[in-house]
């Protein structure tokens, strides 16, 4: 259970840190780890309060975008196909550049 718990906190981590940083290159694992976060916390405080879970969700949206933007440069394309419905999807689940390509070095992982 630590194996796979300490890789999520430092990928959700690392999105705080960036909160609204759209350079660089985020790995795979960096995008879904932050997004299970998301959902959770969203799902979890609903169940408290809707006004929980709408300020969670206006807290971290900006974080998702950026960690988004961040995982599409990593696929070599500009953070614009984050609006591409389903496109998106298979880039988000697809592998990264090996190398560095325009957007920088390579992503770390988690």
């Amino acid at each position: 259970m630590n194996n796979f718990i300490t890789p999520a906190t430092k990928a959700v981590q690392k999105c705080l840190q960036n909160y609204a940083v759209f350079q660089g290159r985020a790995s795979r694992s960096e995008f879904w780890y932050f997004l299970i976060f998301f959902l959770a916390g969203i799902n979890i405080l609903n169940l408290i309060s809707d006004a929980l879970g709408s300020i969670f969700n206006l807290a971290f949206l900006l974080p998702l975008l950026g960690v988004g933007v961040r995982r599409m440069h990593d696929r070599n394309k500009a953070g614009w196909y984050v609006l591409i419905p389903l496109f998106n999807i298979y880039l988000l689940a697809t592998p990264g550049d090996t190398g560095n390509n325009r957007f920088g070095g390579k992503a770390e992982k988690f």
